[in-house]
This record gives C-alpha cells, sequence and structure tokens, in this order.
C-alpha cells in the first residue's frame, strides 16, 4: 500500500475516535525500519484501546497488513505496527513523560486533507432557549467602573512664594548682644564679706606746708581810733 494512503487512512481511523494531538513524521532519514510515525493522545484506557481497534479495522479493510499490536491489556500505551508506519496511541501523561517527539519529530508531515476538522455529533448542537424565560437569559458580567482621581495639585513656584519665609536670626542682631552669667559662690561670699564691714571715717585732706622759699605773708593791723568822750 502506498505511504501517503496509508497515513490518510490511519489519521482518519485516529479522527474517527476523536483522538486528541495527532501529529505524524517522516522518519526514512532517521531508519531503514518504517517511514512514517503517528502519535496521538487518549484520555483514558478505553478511548485508546477504541483507537487502536479503530486504526486496526480501517487498515485492514482496505487491504493493508497489520503486523502486531501491544499494550492492548493495560491500554496507558498501544503501539499499533502497520509495516511502513508505526501508530502510538498515548495517554498525556504518558506521552508527556516519553517525548516521542523529540526522538522522531524532526521532520513534521502536514496531514492536508486527511485531517479534517472533527463531525460534530447530533447531541452537540445548541439547544434553543426562549428569550423570554428569565432564567434562560445570559448573565450579563458588570463592568467595572474606573474612578477617576483627581491629580493632587503640585506647588508652584508662586505659591511657593506667597508663603512667608521662616524668620531667621540675622548676623547683625548677634553682634553686639550681652549675655548675663551667674556669679560664682566665692565671688558671691566676697562681695556679702565686703558689704558687712564698718564704714572707714574720711580724713580730711592736710593743708600744704609753706614752702622755704616762700615770702612771708603780710599782716595787716588796722587802728582803732578812740572816740573822745
Amino acid at each position: 500500500m502506498d505511504i501517503k494512503k496509508l497515513q490518510t487512512l490511519v489519521v482518519d481511523a485516529l479522527e474517527d475516535v476523536k483522538g486528541q494531538d495527532i501529529a505524524v513524521f517522516e522518519t526514512s532519514h532517521l531508519t531503514s525500519l518504517f517511514d512514517r510515525i503517528a502519535i496521538v493522545s487518549g484520555t483514558s484506557n478505553r478511548q485508546t484501546k477504541a483507537l487502536a481497534a479503530s486504526v486496526r479495522d480501517k487498515v485492514k479493510d482496505a487491504g493493508g497488513q497489520i503486523i502486531g499490536m501491544e499494550g492492548e491489556e493495560t491500554g496507558e500505551w498501544v503501539l499499533v505496527d502497520l509495516g511502513d508506519m508505526i501508530v502510538h496511541i498515548m495517554q498525556a501523561p504518558i506521552r508527556a513523560y516519553y517525548r516521542l517527539e523529540e526522538i522522531w519529530g524532526d521532520t513534521p508531515v502536514k496531514l492536508g486533507a486527511a485531517k479534517r476538522a472533527p463531525k460534530k455529533a447530533a447531541g452537540d448542537e445548541p439547544k434553543k432557549v426562549s428569550g423570554h424565560l428569565a432564567a434562560s437569559k445570559a448573565n450579563v458580567e458588570a463592568a467595572p467602573v474606573i474612578e477617576k482621581k483627581t491629580p493632587a495639585k503640585k506647588a508652584t513656584a508662586a505659591t511657593a512664594a506667597k508663603k512667608a519665609p521662616a524668620k531667621k536670626a540675622t548676623a547683625s542682631k548677634a553682634v553686639g548682644k550681652t549675655v548675663k552669667v551667674a556669679p560664682t559662690k566665692t565671688e558671691a561670699a566676697a562681695v556679702k564679706a565686703l558689704k558687712a564691714l564698718p564704714e572707714k571715717k574720711v580724713r580730711a585732706p592736710r593743708a600744704a606746708k609753706p614752702a622755704a622759699d616762700a615770702a612771708p605773708a603780710k599782716t595787716v593791723i588796722k587802728r582803732i581810733k578812740k572816740v573822745e568822750a
């Protein structure tokens, strides 16, 4: 069977059972055992087994050869050997742990028409809901109200100038300022002792002695006339 036809059959079979994250890689340049490898994820053991059975049946009905199948007992990792193509059906944790894409996934293959959109089941269509029932109407989320905060007024140079500056002591006022210093205990005791002393009498100054060379003072004698009786 042509490899492209086999690839298309495998992808269709996986999509029929809603396989997740289907990826196909070319491996002819890495090994001579097979030309393609397909990896798909299943959500449970039951789905992985169903995916493997779908691939087996579809390839078999088209006249393809099934070499073998492994892992159907546990369902965690089911391998389907189709000769020229190997299909790995794995649960998501097993796929994330072994990372087969890092080993074989350097040359991905575009699925094209084989990878079509999954078919919608009859029960998947949304039910029509009457509009007059209040309970059936979708809840409209209230939009959050954002309050705009008025920016604080910045102090300008004009407003700063209006403010009275703090009074500072100038150098001219500081000059000549007297500072009273309290007297010590010794000074206070001395002042008190002086005040307690009796006052001394002040002697009159002595008359200056005449000098030897000085001329003698003249004495004037006035005669008194006798009045005749």
